[in-house]
């Protein structure tokens, strides 16, 4: 944190384990450097309390400072929003602050859609010493020491609402999960992701051609164009522009093809020779718009890619990301990932994760002790007269609610030899169905039903009247929805203490001091719902194989409790992202 150059000061006050100001207001004069001798002097145990971490903790990072742990009052704030069925509302520091005053709630984002040894022990735990933060020059008031005041406030009202949570040691796991999540994501944004352009304009130049000369900037690459005029010579001859979907429903329309939409999967269901340049032409457009030349002109700066991760930014707590794409990197470009001279990239994602997670969620005996083996999928497939595909069908549609086809025939098998495991996304079904929400394991909470919604779907009292003949689909959509969300927001939660685990592990294996950044040492540089990848030190990656490992069993340990199954990663040591699958 600067300001023109200089050191940018600030106030600090330590707090008490209940969120309270036992001391006295602290005047930093380079606040990182006193965050970094605090971090120091605490050996790793201060849990640092501030507004935002994505606003403050960059600024840390870029001038050295790494720090251990944090509450974020925004993403508990969102937590706490959701739990009590407000996500609609803004979460800042000003919002919460305005709340408890009875003040107006100024308009902001609202949600989109542990112990001493780091992230991981009860809440609060560890050492009772927590920081507040504020950087001076801040855009919640122009009052630094208001500001500090109403960030002591807002976290010690946060602290008695966690405390009054039905399950507050589970929902005080998420909050340390989540905030801790806010630390890795501004990590992996400034180490970046090591991405060769050259490798990356090579793939682009093999597929679509060399690239247009700037002057020619938003036309079509060479391949585009040979596409486009074969599309039009299958259909008559006549020109289609194959980006406009109203022409080419028209245009396939003149040639005996009458579809419903220009997607990948009704296209593919149509037998006509404009179908393979049309779905190739489809694909190479969109990877040109999406991670094409300007993206890589945007995106790329010397040798990394660093995009901006949005932690939560989906309703089942996955994260998303601001602009880059960075959560939809195709698989062709994975070939420009490529770690530096003398490093690797460890790449490791989950086997098999949701289905385990409904199995450890469920506590079905039986279905635990499938899920206790490699192959989740094979452990199930005797049920199923030994068919591997078959039991994984039945079990995916168990999760999502499918019931096309024999889809009914296969959940009816599951349900008399997995009761529990079927019963428990069932009754989560039931409950988005009634209108009711649920919570993910540690306590994230779903959003409940629009206005719209239960205007639809109220039962009208007068029998005559009858009910509304869309309240049906709309109930079974929200069954859908809350079926899914009870393993796809428990999979979140175990994926976030996993992210904290091993961002811890991997701190340790580093030589720099507590509370500075080392960026010699391994450190993740993606993830993304299942899947991490560390870039590291060729000689490290043994160590760093084992740090996955050993946090994904804690990561079980600490959402599930004593549970049979197991989280096992499949894990590759590559040289280049595209060579690990």
């Amino acid at each position: 944190m600067t300001t023109d150059g200089e050191p940018a000061g600030g106030l600090l006050c330590e707090l008490s384990a209940d969120g309270s100001r036992p001391g006295r207001r602290v005047t930093a004069t380079d606040l990182c450097r006193a965050v970094a001798d605090y971090e120091l002097s605490g050996g790793g145990s201060i849990r640092w309390v501030w507004p935002s971490g994505a606003d403050l903790y960059p600024a840390l990072l870029r001038a050295g400072v790494r720090v251990a742990r944090c509450h974020d009052v925004t993403l508990v704030e969102r937590l706490l929003l959701g739990r009590d069925g407000r996500s609609e509302e803004p979460a800042s520091l000003a919002a919460a602050d305005a709340r408890l005053r009875g003040a107006p709630v100024p308009a902001g984002p609202a949600v989109v859609t542990g112990g001493p040894e780091g992230a991981l022990g009860g809440w609060p735990g560890g050492r009772h010493r927590q920081d507040a933060l504020f950087e001076a020059g801040g855009t919640e008031t122009a009052d630094p020491g208001a500001t500090l005041d109403a960030l002591i406030t807002v976290h010690a009202d946060q602290m008695r609402r966690i405390a009054a949570d039905e399950h507050p040691a589970r929902f005080g796991a998420l909050v340390a999960a989540e905030s801790a999540g806010e630390l890795v994501a501004a990590e992996m944004s400034l180490a970046g992701m090591p991405w060769r352009a050259d490798v990356h304009d090579g793939v682009l130049a093999g597929l679509l051609g060399p690239r247009p000369p700037a002057a020619l900037a938003g036309t079509r690459p060479a391949r585009l164009t040979e596409l486009a005029g074969q599309i039009s010579a299958a259909l008559g001859g006549r020109p289609v522009n194959p980006d406009s979907p109203t022409q080419l429903v028209r245009a396939l329309a003149g040639a005996g093809i009458r579809v419903s939409s220009t997607r990948f999967s009704v296209l593919r269901e149509v037998d006509h020779p404009v179908i393979p340049p049309l779905l190739e032409y489809k694909e190479l457009s969109r990877l040109h718009a999406s991670h094409g030349w300007s993206w890589l002109d945007a995106w790329v700066r010397d040798g990394r890619f660093r995009p901006e991760y949005v932690v939560g930014g989906v309703v089942s707590g996955r994260w998303a990301s601001r602009g880059g794409g960075a959560l939809q990197i195709p698989r062709v470009l994975r070939r420009a990932v490529v770690a530096d001279p003398g490093w690797v990239l460890v790449v490791a994602d989950a086997a098999q994760l949701e289905p385990r997670v409904l199995a450890a969620l469920a506590g079905d005996r039986a279905f635990a002790q499938a899920a206790a083996g490699g192959d989740l999928y094979e452990g199930l497939a005797s049920v199923f007269g030994g068919d591997r595909n078959v039991a994984k069908k039945a079990l995916l549609s168990a999760m999502y609610g499918g019931a096309g086809g024999d889809a009914g025939q296969l959940l009816a098998v599951l349900r008399r030899r997995f009761p529990a495991a079927s019963g428990y996304v069932e009754a989560a079904a039931r409950a988005g169905e009634e209108g009711r929400v649920v919570r993910s394991v540690l306590g994230r909470t779903c959003p409940p039903p629009s206005a719209a919604w239960r205007a639809v779907t109220v039962q009208a009292g007068d029998d005559e009247a009858g009910r509304d003949p869309g309240a049906g689909r709309a109930s079974r959509a929200r069954g859908r929805f809350t079926r899914n969300f009870v393993v796809q927001a428990s999979a979140a939660d175990w994926a976030l203490v996993l992210l904290a685990a091993l961002r811890r592990r991997l701190a340790a294996l580093g030589q720099a001091p507590v509370g500075a950044w080392d960026p010699k040492a391994p450190h993740l540089v993606f993830f993304q719902h299942d899947e991490v990848l560390v870039h590291c030190p060729e000689v490290m990656a043994p160590d760093v194989v084992a740090a996955v490992d050993e946090s994904a069993a804690e990561a079980g340990r600490a959402v599930f409790g004593a549970t049979q199954v197991r989280f096992p990663m499949t894990t590759a040591v590559v040289g280049c992202y595209a060579d690990a699958k």
